[in-house]
């Protein structure tokens, strides 16, 4: 049962993030509820939705694209330090901490992306200017830390600031957010195996599911009817919650 859990689980993940998002409201309650302590719920995770962040840099190859105020060998590094950082972070906090945190790092991240089409509406309806380099890099390096530590809603964090910072090309957009996604995750990845944090038996099993699932995902996706998608993902992101609350 709990590894029907988890590869269920896994693969619908990978089909929301090929549509629109919100894998990890899945990836982390599962292996939660099959035993695995949160940390390494957490990281393991993680780890299971990566190849999904790397097809969808190679998707968006042609075109790639930094923010303005910073170049890709500069979006690259601060990714990777804010990476790392965010992991190092999670290595630091004990289970029962996070355990506390989950709860509420999943209900943020869940309003974060019910408000994601709004929140974007008014990024591109907002005053255009190129952000100063200085901004670019605090809120790129601020972002990249917060997804080092918590997955959740990273997409929408990355497309707004994007949008803050001046870009408008949605394609340039959802390029950069993939290789910063998949930049991040990448050296988390790297802290949180150094650290014994990840279930590889678990994180193998789900990456597998995971990357079939987003193959099925992007096949279907024209299909879906994108407000119901996104209104089913926030219905699981507070149920999710609200079980982690109940849990205590």
């Amino acid at each position: 049962m709990s590894l029907a859990l988890l590869l269920g689980a896994a693969f619908v993940a990978g089909a929301l993030n090929a549509v629109a998002g919100g894998g990890s409201f899945l990836t982390l309650p599962a292996l939660v509820f099959t035993g695995v302590p949160t940390v390494v719920a957490n990281a393991t995770g993680t780890v299971a939705l990566l190849p999904g962040y790397v097809s969808g840099v190679l998707g968006f190859r042609e075109d790639l694209q930094a923010p303005p105020g910073l170049s890709l060998p500069a979006l690259t590094l601060l990714s990777l330090l804010g990476g790392a950082i965010g992991a190092v972070l999670l290595l630091l906090t004990d289970d029962h901490t996070f355990r506390k945190l989950v709860p509420w790092l999943l209900l943020v991240a869940t309003l974060l992306f019910a408000v994601g089409p709004r929140l974007m509406q008014q990024v591109r309806s907002g005053p255009a200017g190129d952000a100063s380099a200085s901004r670019s890099a605090i809120g790129m390096l601020a972002v990249a830390i917060y997804g080092g530590y918590f997955n959740g809603g990273l997409g929408i964090l990355l497309l707004a600031l994007f949008g803050l910072l001046g870009q408008t090309n949605l394609n340039a957009m959802n390029g950069a957010k993939n290789l910063v996604s998949a930049l991040l995750t990448s050296i988390a990845v790297a802290v949180y195996a150094w650290g014994g944090l990840v279930a590889w038996p678990q994180a193998l099993v789900m990456m597998v599911a995971a990357t079939a699932g987003g193959y099925f995902g992007a096949r279907v996706a024209r299909r879906l009817p994108a407000p119901a998608l996104r209104a089913g993902i926030v219905a699981i992101g507070l149920i999710m919650a609200l079980l982690f609350f109940v849990r205590g």
